[in-house]
């Protein structure tokens, strides 16, 4: 008999003052949760070796296909295997000889081949499916028809990226589906890359870095809408009072802005909080001092806004999500952003820096929340980003009956009652190890189990699985990673 967990409660009313009680944020295991993401970055696991010859690749990929669900067999697995077999034998040692330290064309290819046999064989079963569920609930619930009531389909076809763990020294990634589809890999699937050590270790990560593998292809859903959203942000920070070099600082850095915008919207304060503790374990990690970054480049590859001016947006952005206990969230994220401020600055060496004042900061980030959470975009039909998703009293209620669940001995139920989503299972996670309710390592496995149980109950990963409607770009996720 399958055992079903709880239904989560449907609020019709507040939250009581216990109940908003136990929403509060509290970061007493911050240091704990810190030293466990410094050791997944620090540790040189590299997963299974690169299928670098081309016969026993060819072999393997037929094995895998039939394993996968049909979507992806005709999205993604035939495609590949086409493009293998039009290249032959001697098309596909040319790409590995032309790009020797996998940097392009051939890192692209090995990673989509990587990323089916992973699924297909079953590498790391337990952690692969639940790093899957997050990247399909992240999908979900953007590009929905149920979530997207009022607005039209998304111009483009996208499936949820696949799934792949390796390449610990390029960090956490996503090859868009632009790339796979313009080298003819795929017709527009996006791979997401964690390091090995993101299986065992770097429970935090797992919140910090959802939206920011997969955003992007949510915000090139629809076309259009990335430049939109960058014309509207650089207008109301013209008008904002913030200087001269904020508003097209944001508005140049726009897709990985929305990205952290679009992860909170998803699952709430929690990806917020974990973006400002998983970037002071990567400077640390770095060899420097383990806070956020304050200095930030302007020059045109510098994608990734300073740290400190992500921190700042996260407490912005917590202050406009639909739940009860968003004021005093948006207040801590706050108060912890500013123990690491040592003096904001943006620039070069070659240009000089300019000074950036803890108001402007703060202002500019309130302004870039505003705009990105409750702007209405032509292109979403006039719609805002935090209309199609945010995180209410009913999400935050369901991730709180979710924690105690995760310092408990015992199996994980197998079936999760309907509107449980992996994006609560990560944030009861994070928050719970950020509180110290329990060991790191009890909670990230219990999670992980309870990923892996919406998997295997997931009837999008199945033969009926119906994507929803909705060149080459490598995406990293933080400036310490990179050549």
């Amino acid at each position: 008999m399958v055992e079903k967990i709880f239904a989560p409660r449907r609020l019709t009313v507040p939250l009581t003052d216990d109940e908003l009680e136990r929403s509060l944020p509290s970061f007493a295991n911050m240091d704990e949760c810190i030293k466990d993401a410094i050791m997944a970055r620090l540790d040189g696991e590299t997963g299974p070796d690169d299928p670098e010859e081309y016969q026993d690749l060819m072999n393997r990929l037929q094995v895998c296909q039939e394993k996968l669900p049909a979507v992806y067999q005709e999205e993604v697995c035939i495609p590949f295997i086409n493009k293998l077999k039009r290249i032959g034998q001697n098309g596909f040692n040319k790409i590995l000889r032309k790009d020797p330290f996998k940097l392009g064309e051939a890192s692209l290819m090995l990673d989509i081949a990587q990323a089916i046999l992973q699924n297909g064989e079953g590498y790391n079963q337990k952690a692969i499916d639940a790093f899957q569920e997050v990247l399909s609930d992240l999908y979900d619930g953007f590009l929905s028809e149920e979530d997207r009531i009022g607005v039209k389909k998304p111009d483009l076809s996208v499936l949820a990226p696949l799934a792949k763990w390796g390449c610990p020294d390029d960090g956490p990634y996503t090859w868009t589906a632009a790339s796979t589809q313009y080298f003819g890999f795929g017709k527009r699937t996006a791979i997401v890359n964690m390091p090995p050590a993101h299986a065992r270790l770097g429970l935090i990560a797992w919140a910090a870095l959802g939206h920011e593998t997969a955003g992007h292809d949510i915000l090139d859903a629809d076309t259009g809408l990335v430049p939109e959203l960058a014309n509207l942000l650089q207008e109301e920070l013209e008008d904002g009072d913030v200087g001269s070099i904020l508003p097209s600082y944001w508005s140049y850095r726009i897709d990985e802005t929305a990205s952290d915008v679009l992860g909170m919207l998803n699952m709430g304060p929690a990806a917020g909080i974990a973006v400002i503790g998983y970037f002071r374990a990567l400077n640390a990690a770095a060899g420097k001092d383990p806070i956020l970054d304050n200095i930030g480049s302007r020059d045109s590859n510098s994608v990734h806004p300073v740290d400190m001016l992500r921190g700042y947006l996260a407490a912005a952005v917590a202050r406009r999500l639909e739940f009860s206990a968003r004021d005093e969230w948006a207040k801590a994220i706050e108060m912890e952003v500013d123990k690491d401020l040592r003096g904001i600055k943006l620039g070069s060496a070659r240009t000089g820096f300019i000074d950036i004042s803890p108001d402007q900061a703060k202002r500019s980030a309130e302004i870039v929340a505003e705009t990105l959470v409750n702007m209405k975009a032509e292109k979403l039909e006039y719609h805002s980003l935090g209309e199609i998703q945010n995180w209410r009293d009913e999400d935050d209620w369901t991730m709180m009956e979710l924690r105690p669940l995760l310092t408990r001995t015992g199996p994980v139920p197998k079936l999760y009652a309907e509107g449980i989503y992996a994006a609560h299972a990560v944030s009861a996670a994070v928050i719970a190890a950020l509180a110290g309710d329990g060991p790191i390592p009890l909670i990230f496995d219990r999670m992980q189990w309870m990923l892996k149980a919406m998997h295997d109950a997931n009837p999008s990963w199945g033969p009926l699985y119906i994507a929803h409607p909705g060149d080459l770009v490598f995406v990293r996720v933080h400036s310490t990673y990179g050549p």
